[in-house]
C-alpha cells in the first residue's frame, strides 16, 4: 500500500503549495494597490498652489561689467548682521559645570 500513501502525501503537498503561491499572489495584489493609491494620494491637492508676488529686484537690470575688474553686483551686497538673540547664546555654555567632585585632578607631565 505505499503507492496510496505517496499519491496522498504528494496531492497533499500539491495542494499546500498552491494554496502558499495564491496567498503570495493575493498579498503581491494587495501591495500594489495600496502604492498606487497612496502615490494618487501624494500628487492630490486640496488648493492650487500660492503664487508668491513678483519681487522689486526682477526689473532693475545688473550694472554693466568692465573688463578686468571685478564683477559689479546690484544691489550691493550687504554684510551679514546677527540677530540679537543668537549674540548672547554662543557665550552661555551648553551644560552647566560638573560639581567638583567629580572633576578629576589635572594630569600630571613626565
Amino acid at each position: 500500500m505505499p503507492g496510496r500513501d505517496d499519491k496522498r502525501r504528494l496531492k497533499l503537498d500539491l495542494t499546500i503549495a498552491a494554496a502558499l503561491f495564491a496567498a503570495g499572489v493575493v498579498v503581491s495584489v494587495i501591495s500594489l494597490a495600496q502604492i498606487r493609491a497612496e502615490s494618487r494620494l501624494e500628487l492630490a491637492q486640496a488648493t492650487p498652489p500660492l503664487q508668491g508676488t513678483p519681487s522689486d529686484d526682477q526689473s532693475k537690470t545688473p550694472a554693466e561689467s568692465k573688463p578686468g575688474g571685478d564683477r559689479p553686483t546690484t544691489p550691493a551686497p550687504e554684510p551679514a548682521r546677527p540677530d540679537p538673540q543668537t549674540q548672547g547664546a554662543a557665550t552661555k555654555p551648553a551644560l552647566p559645570q560638573a560639581p567638583p567632585e567629580k572633576i578629576a585632578p589635572p594630569i600630571e607631565k613626565k
